[in-house]
């Protein structure tokens, strides 16, 4: 199946095709690639009310979001294993809170939160009907994720996204995280597609929109929270990079922006 280009109201990022030897020809889309947190699943009301109910309290999420991607990196450079880093972070979290805890302590209460998390997780109202529409139009997809890689896949299966998903693409298993080129560069080899056939949508300006761009693919930062202010904005948005702001809105940008949007017809990674 074969989505054509078709007219759009607001005006396109991409340049004005021209006849001559080095005209401008948009790309066609054959693939997507998402962040799966805050993109697809409400995870940070999941993990904030987990927390509180952990702590007794709400005030605290900024230091748990710092140590968080603290830890998270020390795992993508090879410091530290999955497994272990959840209790230590909780473990680190608790210690600048003034809670000296041992080991045991701290891996308990690690897995009483992640129970009280998981119980919580959600889908976004507007995930089913984006997946729908781009599983009928024939393009693959990529989860691209700088969390857990068991954590992540657990999380897909139970919410039903698991079938929708071709490839995820890990981060602590890669040993690079987003924003790096090479991650995004990953996504695409194992779908078996270029760069400049692939978008990737995701919450974070910088780490997904801004990062998916510098690595040759069409970045899209999907502002849940209205961030963006387009009048005030025009300097921290990069060209090149577009904002929506609900998965809804992506078929109608998608449509706009590339020439086609057609199936891969064959894919073998090596």
């Amino acid at each position: 199946m074969t989505f054509a280009l078709t007219a759009c109201e607001e005006q396109q990022a991409t340049p004005d095709i021209s006849d001559g030897e080095l005209a401008y020809r948009p790309p066609v889309l054959r693939a997507i690639c998402l962040d799966i947190d805050d993109t697809l699943v409400d995870f940070t009301r999941s993990a904030r009310c987990a927390l509180s109910a952990l702590i007794g309290r709400d005030d605290m999420w900024p230091i748990w979001v710092r140590t968080t991607e603290e830890h998270v990196a020390r795992v993508v450079a090879g410091e530290l294993d999955y497994v272990s880093m959840h209790a230590q972070r909780t473990k680190a979290f608790l210690a600048e809170l003034g809670a000296l805890i041992d080991d045991d302590v701290a891996g308990r209460l690690e897995e009483h939160r992640r129970q009280m998390m998981r119980s919580n997780w959600r889908l976004f109202g507007d995930v089913l009907p984006c997946l729908d529409w781009l599983r009928a139009a024939g393009v693959r997809i990529a989860a691209v994720t700088n969390a857990s890689g068991g954590h992540q896949r657990a999380k897909l299966a139970s919410l039903g996204l698991a079938g929708f998903v071709d490839h995820v693409v890990i981060a602590g298993e890669l040993g690079v995280a987003k924003p790096e080129p090479g991650i995004f560069h990953e996504a695409c080899r194992v779908l078996g597609v270029h760069p400049e056939e692939t978008a990737h949508v995701g919450d974070r300006l910088e780490l997904d929109a801004i990062g998916a761009r510098d690595a040759g693919l069409c970045g899209v930062w999907l502002d849940r929270v209205g961030e963006h202010d387009p009048a005030e904005d025009a300097e921290r948005l990069p060209r090149g990079v577009h904002v929506v702001s609900s998965l809804a809105s992506l078929p109608e940008l998608l449509v706009c922006e590339f020439a086609a949007i057609a199936p891969v017809a064959s894919v073998v990674a090596s």
